[in-house]
């Protein structure tokens, strides 16, 4: 009997033992805090009565922060819409961001936010996926992103180019790499 159990003991631990090799391993959940300072193009139109619209598009360098200070990661281009309350100065924003490495693996991400015309825009991002080193990436986080267009300059009928610049700043992105 002693022997029957110790040989059915042996069994299944080496069954667990094969079972946990086949399985994947768990990906681990890492965070960096970034920024990325950026210069954007586009296109302020008047929308509404008392609203404006920033159509365009926002480039820059990604740095992560690190120990030793930042470091360049990759470069940064997202087409975005930002509507401003001209009366209250509040605004909401969204837009798409692809993020490239130097060796061309790329990051993609959705972002949403709301804040005051002028002092910033907060909400979240979420990572969509990715290429290369990056392919099934998941992940977020919250972001601010603050802006130099100072005014708007919009006359009742007119559209006008618009060049700003401003930071994106990540204090947490987490994400996942499987």
């Amino acid at each position: 009997m002693r022997k029957r159990k110790a040989v059915g003991l042996a069994s299944i631990t080496i069954l667990v033992i094969l079972a946990a090799r086949c399985l994947p391993a768990m990906a681990a959940e890492e965070t960096v805090s970034a920024f990325s300072v950026w210069v954007g193009e586009g296109q302020v139109i008047k929308t509404a009565p008392s609203q404006a619209t920033f159509i365009g598009t926002l480039e820059g360098l990604v740095y992560i922060n690190t120990e030793e200070g930042p470091v360049e990661t990759g470069r940064m281009l997202c087409p975005a819409t930002v509507r401003i309350d001209t009366t209250s100065g509040q605004q909401t924003a969204n837009g798409n961001c692809s993020i490239t490495s130097s060796d061309g693996a790329q990051v993609f991400s959705e972002l949403t936010c709301s804040g005051v015309h002028l002092v910033g825009c907060s909400g979240e991002m979420k990572l969509t996926g990715g290429t290369g080193r990056f392919e099934k990436i998941t992940g977020g986080g919250t972001f601010t992103i603050r802006s130099s267009l100072q005014t708007l300059g919009l006359s009742p009928t007119t559209s006008i180019e618009h060049a700003a610049r401003g930071i994106f700043y990540w204090p947490q992105l987490k994400y996942v790499l499987p």
